[in-house]
Protein backbone atom coordinates (compact mmCIF):
# COMPACT_ATOMS: atom_id res chain seq x y z
CA UNK A 1 0.00 0.00 0.00
CA UNK A 2 1.26 3.48 -0.74
CA UNK A 3 0.53 6.86 0.74
CA UNK A 4 1.89 9.03 3.51
CA UNK A 5 3.81 7.06 6.10
CA UNK A 6 1.51 8.25 8.86
CA UNK A 7 -1.70 7.60 6.89
CA UNK A 8 -2.76 4.88 9.32
CA UNK A 9 -2.77 7.12 12.37
CA UNK A 10 -6.28 7.50 13.83
CA UNK A 11 -7.66 5.42 10.94
CA UNK A 12 -10.11 2.77 12.17
CA UNK A 13 -9.86 0.81 8.91
CA UNK A 14 -6.06 0.43 8.94
CA UNK A 15 -4.74 0.82 12.51
CA UNK A 16 -1.07 1.71 12.75
CA UNK A 17 -0.12 -1.70 14.14
CA UNK A 18 -1.22 -3.49 10.94
CA UNK A 19 -0.47 -0.80 8.37
CA UNK A 20 2.68 0.23 6.60
CA UNK A 21 2.85 3.06 4.07
CA UNK A 22 5.58 3.69 1.49
CA UNK A 23 5.04 7.37 0.69
CA UNK A 24 4.34 6.56 -2.99
CA UNK A 25 7.71 4.74 -3.36
CA UNK A 26 6.46 2.06 -5.76
CA UNK A 27 9.65 0.02 -6.05
CA UNK A 28 10.02 -0.22 -2.27
CA UNK A 29 6.36 -1.17 -1.95
CA UNK A 30 6.58 -3.93 -4.58
CA UNK A 31 9.80 -5.34 -3.14
CA UNK A 32 8.51 -5.54 0.42
CA UNK A 33 5.05 -6.77 -0.63
CA UNK A 34 6.63 -9.64 -2.59
CA UNK A 35 8.96 -10.53 0.30
CA UNK A 36 6.02 -10.63 2.72
CA UNK A 37 3.79 -12.40 0.22
CA UNK A 38 6.14 -15.32 -0.32
CA UNK A 39 5.91 -16.08 3.42
CA UNK A 40 2.10 -15.98 3.42
CA UNK A 41 -0.50 -18.68 2.85
CA UNK A 42 -2.93 -16.24 1.20
CA UNK A 43 -2.39 -12.85 -0.41
CA UNK A 44 -5.37 -10.64 -1.35
CA UNK A 45 -4.83 -8.13 -4.16
CA UNK A 46 -7.34 -5.27 -3.94
CA UNK A 47 -7.19 -4.09 -7.59
CA UNK A 48 -6.00 -5.44 -10.90
CA UNK A 49 -3.51 -2.54 -11.13
CA UNK A 50 -1.62 -4.22 -8.28
CA UNK A 51 -1.59 -7.68 -9.84
CA UNK A 52 2.07 -7.46 -10.82
CA UNK A 53 2.75 -8.01 -7.10
CA UNK A 54 0.56 -11.11 -7.10
CA UNK A 55 2.24 -12.45 -10.25
CA UNK A 56 5.72 -12.01 -8.75
CA UNK A 57 4.64 -13.73 -5.55
CA UNK A 58 3.32 -16.72 -7.54
CA UNK A 59 6.61 -16.93 -9.45
CA UNK A 60 8.66 -17.04 -6.26
CA UNK A 61 6.18 -18.95 -4.07
CA UNK A 62 3.77 -21.06 -6.18
CA UNK A 63 2.11 -22.50 -3.07
CA UNK A 64 0.89 -19.04 -1.95
CA UNK A 65 -2.76 -18.48 -2.83
CA UNK A 66 -3.27 -15.18 -4.66
CA UNK A 67 -6.81 -13.79 -4.62
CA UNK A 68 -7.87 -10.75 -6.68
CA UNK A 69 -10.79 -8.50 -5.77
CA UNK A 70 -12.67 -7.46 -8.93
CA UNK A 71 -14.85 -4.38 -8.56
CA UNK A 72 -16.37 -3.49 -11.89
CA UNK A 73 -15.49 -1.32 -14.83
CA UNK A 74 -11.72 -1.79 -14.40
CA UNK A 75 -12.14 -5.42 -15.46
CA UNK A 76 -15.26 -5.29 -17.65
CA UNK A 77 -13.42 -4.36 -20.83
CA UNK A 78 -10.86 -6.25 -22.95
CA UNK A 79 -7.41 -6.42 -21.35
CA UNK A 80 -4.03 -6.30 -23.05
CA UNK A 81 -1.86 -9.43 -23.08
CA UNK A 82 0.11 -8.36 -20.02
CA UNK A 83 -2.96 -7.85 -17.87
CA UNK A 84 -4.54 -11.07 -19.11
CA UNK A 85 -1.40 -12.92 -18.06
CA UNK A 86 -1.52 -11.28 -14.63
CA UNK A 87 -5.23 -12.09 -14.31
CA UNK A 88 -4.68 -15.72 -15.26
CA UNK A 89 -2.05 -16.11 -12.53
CA UNK A 90 -4.66 -15.61 -9.78
CA UNK A 91 -5.88 -18.63 -7.86
CA UNK A 92 -9.28 -17.04 -7.22
CA UNK A 93 -11.14 -13.92 -8.24
CA UNK A 94 -13.69 -12.48 -5.84
CA UNK A 95 -16.17 -10.29 -7.73
CA UNK A 96 -18.29 -7.71 -5.93
CA UNK A 97 -21.39 -8.80 -7.87
CA UNK A 98 -22.77 -11.57 -10.05
CA UNK A 99 -22.81 -9.09 -12.93
CA UNK A 100 -19.06 -8.49 -12.64
CA UNK A 101 -18.37 -12.20 -12.29
CA UNK A 102 -20.37 -13.01 -15.42
CA UNK A 103 -18.63 -10.25 -17.40
CA UNK A 104 -15.23 -11.65 -16.37
CA UNK A 105 -16.16 -15.20 -17.36
CA UNK A 106 -17.61 -14.16 -20.70
CA UNK A 107 -14.96 -11.63 -21.69
CA UNK A 108 -11.76 -13.13 -20.33
CA UNK A 109 -12.57 -16.83 -20.78
CA UNK A 110 -11.49 -17.84 -17.29
CA UNK A 111 -12.55 -21.16 -15.74
CA UNK A 112 -15.75 -20.75 -13.72
CA UNK A 113 -14.26 -22.56 -10.72
CA UNK A 114 -11.85 -19.64 -10.32
CA UNK A 115 -14.51 -16.96 -9.97
CA UNK A 116 -16.72 -16.28 -6.96
CA UNK A 117 -19.01 -13.52 -5.72
CA UNK A 118 -18.31 -11.59 -2.54
CA UNK A 119 -20.64 -8.60 -2.31
CA UNK A 120 -19.46 -5.43 -0.64
CA UNK A 121 -20.72 -4.74 2.87
CA UNK A 122 -21.97 -1.82 4.92
CA UNK A 123 -19.18 0.22 6.44
CA UNK A 124 -18.99 -0.97 10.09
CA UNK A 125 -18.14 2.59 11.13
CA UNK A 126 -21.04 4.20 9.25
CA UNK A 127 -23.03 6.52 11.47
CA UNK A 128 -26.50 5.23 12.31
CA UNK A 129 -29.35 7.57 13.19
CA UNK A 130 -31.82 6.25 15.76
CA UNK A 131 -34.82 8.03 14.26
CA UNK A 132 -35.67 9.11 10.72
CA UNK A 133 -35.91 12.81 11.44
CA UNK A 134 -35.20 15.59 8.98
CA UNK A 135 -32.38 17.94 9.91
CA UNK A 136 -33.78 21.47 10.44
CA UNK A 137 -30.58 22.89 8.92
CA UNK A 138 -31.02 20.86 5.71
CA UNK A 139 -34.74 21.62 5.58
CA UNK A 140 -33.87 25.32 5.64
CA UNK A 141 -30.94 24.94 3.23
CA UNK A 142 -33.02 23.22 0.56
CA UNK A 143 -36.38 24.89 1.24
CA UNK A 144 -38.16 21.63 2.08
CA UNK A 145 -41.83 21.82 3.09
CA UNK A 146 -43.45 19.27 5.39
CA UNK A 147 -45.62 18.14 2.48
CA UNK A 148 -42.64 17.54 0.15
CA UNK A 149 -41.46 14.12 -0.90
CA UNK A 150 -37.67 14.27 -1.03
CA UNK A 151 -35.90 12.20 -3.68
CA UNK A 152 -32.13 11.83 -3.43
CA UNK A 153 -29.24 10.83 -5.68
CA UNK A 154 -25.62 10.84 -4.47
CA UNK A 155 -23.11 10.92 -7.31
CA UNK A 156 -20.48 12.99 -8.98
CA UNK A 157 -21.83 14.93 -11.95
CA UNK A 158 -19.70 14.71 -15.07
CA UNK A 159 -20.05 13.58 -18.66
CA UNK A 160 -18.39 10.24 -17.92
CA UNK A 161 -20.67 9.70 -14.91
CA UNK A 162 -23.87 10.47 -16.80
CA UNK A 163 -24.56 6.73 -16.88
CA UNK A 164 -25.76 7.16 -13.27
CA UNK A 165 -29.07 8.20 -14.81
CA UNK A 166 -29.78 11.51 -13.07
CA UNK A 167 -30.73 13.04 -16.41
CA UNK A 168 -33.44 10.43 -16.89
CA UNK A 169 -34.73 11.08 -13.37
CA UNK A 170 -35.05 14.79 -14.17
CA UNK A 171 -37.03 13.90 -17.30
CA UNK A 172 -39.36 11.67 -15.28
CA UNK A 173 -39.89 14.44 -12.73
CA UNK A 174 -40.98 16.66 -15.59
CA UNK A 175 -43.92 14.29 -16.01
CA UNK A 176 -44.61 13.83 -12.29
CA UNK A 177 -44.58 17.59 -11.59
CA UNK A 178 -47.50 18.09 -13.98
CA UNK A 179 -49.79 16.69 -11.29
CA UNK A 180 -47.62 16.80 -8.16
CA UNK A 181 -45.35 19.76 -7.40
CA UNK A 182 -44.70 18.66 -3.79
CA UNK A 183 -41.52 16.90 -4.86
CA UNK A 184 -37.91 17.89 -4.28
CA UNK A 185 -35.10 16.09 -6.12
CA UNK A 186 -31.69 16.64 -4.52
CA UNK A 187 -28.65 15.64 -6.57
CA UNK A 188 -25.73 15.72 -4.14
CA UNK A 189 -22.12 15.43 -5.22
CA UNK A 190 -19.29 17.39 -6.74
CA UNK A 191 -19.76 18.47 -10.34
CA UNK A 192 -17.90 19.66 -13.38
CA UNK A 193 -18.91 23.09 -14.64
CA UNK A 194 -19.90 21.77 -18.07
CA UNK A 195 -22.15 19.09 -16.51
CA UNK A 196 -23.81 21.68 -14.28
CA UNK A 197 -24.70 23.59 -17.45
CA UNK A 198 -26.20 20.40 -18.90
CA UNK A 199 -28.24 19.77 -15.75
CA UNK A 200 -29.43 23.37 -15.58
CA UNK A 201 -30.55 23.04 -19.19
CA UNK A 202 -32.66 20.00 -18.35
CA UNK A 203 -34.15 21.75 -15.33
CA UNK A 204 -35.16 24.70 -17.49
CA UNK A 205 -36.45 22.48 -20.30
CA UNK A 206 -38.84 20.64 -17.98
CA UNK A 207 -39.71 23.65 -15.80
CA UNK A 208 -38.31 22.13 -12.60
CA UNK A 209 -36.59 25.14 -11.06
CA UNK A 210 -38.60 24.63 -7.85
CA UNK A 211 -38.21 20.86 -7.78
CA UNK A 212 -34.57 20.04 -8.61
CA UNK A 213 -31.70 21.06 -6.34
CA UNK A 214 -28.07 20.58 -7.38
CA UNK A 215 -26.53 20.47 -3.91
CA UNK A 216 -22.87 20.11 -4.87
CA UNK A 217 -20.32 18.26 -2.79
CA UNK A 218 -21.44 17.27 0.71
CA UNK A 219 -19.12 16.49 3.58
CA UNK A 220 -18.91 12.96 4.98
CA UNK A 221 -20.41 14.09 8.29
CA UNK A 222 -23.56 15.21 6.45
CA UNK A 223 -24.16 11.88 4.73
CA UNK A 224 -26.44 10.44 7.42
CA UNK A 225 -28.54 13.59 7.66
CA UNK A 226 -29.06 13.63 3.88
CA UNK A 227 -30.28 10.04 3.94
CA UNK A 228 -32.58 10.91 6.85
CA UNK A 229 -33.93 13.82 4.82
CA UNK A 230 -34.80 11.57 1.88
CA UNK A 231 -38.00 9.63 1.29
CA UNK A 232 -36.70 7.85 -1.82
CA UNK A 233 -33.24 7.09 -3.16
CA UNK A 234 -33.04 6.71 -6.95
CA UNK A 235 -30.10 6.07 -9.25
CA UNK A 236 -30.93 4.20 -12.47
CA UNK A 237 -27.31 3.45 -13.27
CA UNK A 238 -25.92 1.25 -16.04
CA UNK A 239 -22.32 0.65 -14.93
CA UNK A 240 -22.34 -0.15 -11.22
CA UNK A 241 -19.92 -2.85 -10.17
CA UNK A 242 -22.10 -3.30 -7.09
CA UNK A 243 -23.64 -0.04 -5.88
CA UNK A 244 -22.77 0.34 -2.20
CA UNK A 245 -24.71 3.63 -2.05
CA UNK A 246 -27.96 1.66 -2.47
CA UNK A 247 -27.09 -0.48 0.54
CA UNK A 248 -26.19 2.63 2.55
CA UNK A 249 -29.50 4.28 1.65
CA UNK A 250 -31.42 1.17 2.75
CA UNK A 251 -29.34 1.03 5.94
CA UNK A 252 -30.90 4.41 6.76
CA UNK A 253 -34.37 3.08 5.96
CA UNK A 254 -34.75 4.79 2.57
CA UNK A 255 -36.69 2.95 -0.18
CA UNK A 256 -34.51 2.47 -3.27
CA UNK A 257 -34.98 2.46 -7.05
CA UNK A 258 -32.09 1.13 -9.16
CA UNK A 259 -31.32 -0.09 -12.66
CA UNK A 260 -31.59 -3.75 -13.63
CA UNK A 261 -28.63 -3.78 -16.05
CA UNK A 262 -25.55 -3.97 -13.80
CA UNK A 263 -24.32 -4.87 -10.31
CA UNK A 264 -27.18 -2.89 -8.75
CA UNK A 265 -29.26 -6.07 -8.98
CA UNK A 266 -27.02 -7.69 -6.34
CA UNK A 267 -27.31 -4.67 -4.03
CA UNK A 268 -31.12 -4.93 -4.18
CA UNK A 269 -31.12 -8.76 -3.96
CA UNK A 270 -32.69 -9.04 -7.40
CA UNK A 271 -35.59 -6.84 -6.31
CA UNK A 272 -36.24 -8.19 -2.81
CA UNK A 273 -34.98 -4.99 -1.20
CA UNK A 274 -36.22 -2.38 -3.69
CA UNK A 275 -37.46 -1.65 -7.19
CA UNK A 276 -35.38 -2.57 -10.24
CA UNK A 277 -36.20 -0.89 -13.53
CA UNK A 278 -34.80 -0.50 -17.03
CA UNK A 279 -32.35 2.38 -16.46
CA UNK A 280 -32.92 3.85 -19.92
CA UNK A 281 -36.73 3.77 -19.74
CA UNK A 282 -37.96 7.15 -18.49
CA UNK A 283 -41.52 5.86 -18.22
CA UNK A 284 -40.38 2.97 -16.02
CA UNK A 285 -38.54 5.43 -13.76
CA UNK A 286 -41.63 7.63 -13.61
CA UNK A 287 -43.88 4.71 -12.72
CA UNK A 288 -41.51 3.49 -9.99
CA UNK A 289 -41.24 6.97 -8.46
CA UNK A 290 -45.02 7.43 -8.53
CA UNK A 291 -45.50 4.09 -6.77
CA UNK A 292 -43.12 5.06 -3.98
CA UNK A 293 -44.47 8.60 -3.65
CA UNK A 294 -47.97 7.23 -3.21
CA UNK A 295 -47.02 4.43 -0.83
CA UNK A 296 -43.58 4.87 0.74
CA UNK A 297 -44.28 2.52 3.63
CA UNK A 298 -44.82 -0.40 1.26
CA UNK A 299 -41.24 -0.10 0.03
CA UNK A 300 -39.30 0.33 3.27
CA UNK A 301 -36.30 -2.04 3.02
CA UNK A 302 -36.27 -5.12 5.23
CA UNK A 303 -33.50 -4.32 7.70
CA UNK A 304 -32.97 -7.91 8.84
CA UNK A 305 -32.66 -9.13 5.27
CA UNK A 306 -30.30 -6.24 4.51
CA UNK A 307 -27.96 -7.03 7.42
CA UNK A 308 -28.09 -10.78 6.80
CA UNK A 309 -26.67 -10.19 3.34
CA UNK A 310 -24.65 -6.97 3.58
CA UNK A 311 -23.77 -6.50 7.23
CA UNK A 312 -20.11 -6.54 8.26
CA UNK A 313 -20.58 -9.72 10.29
CA UNK A 314 -22.01 -11.50 7.25
CA UNK A 315 -19.12 -10.22 5.10
CA UNK A 316 -16.50 -11.52 7.52
CA UNK A 317 -18.20 -14.91 7.62
CA UNK A 318 -18.24 -15.18 3.83
CA UNK A 319 -14.64 -14.01 3.47
CA UNK A 320 -13.43 -16.47 6.10
CA UNK A 321 -15.16 -19.23 4.13
CA UNK A 322 -13.22 -18.33 0.99
CA UNK A 323 -9.92 -18.04 2.81
CA UNK A 324 -10.32 -21.47 4.38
Amino acid sequence: MHGPKNAALNNPYFPAEIFKGFNAAKVSFIKEAVLEGRKSRVVIISHINLMVVGWLIKKISPQTQVILLAHGIEIWNPLDKKRLMLLSSCDKILSVSSFTKNRILKLHKLPSEKCFVLNNCIDPFLERTTTKKRSPALVERYGIKTTDTVILTLTRLSLKDRYKGYGYVIQSLGEIAKTNTNVKYIIAGGYEATEKIYIDGLIEKYGLQEQVIVAGFIEEEELASHFSLADIYVMPSMKEGFGIVFVEAMYYGVPVIAGNADGSTDALLQGELGLLINPEDVQAITTALQKMIESKEAYFPNQQLLMDHFGYTAYKRKLEGFLQ
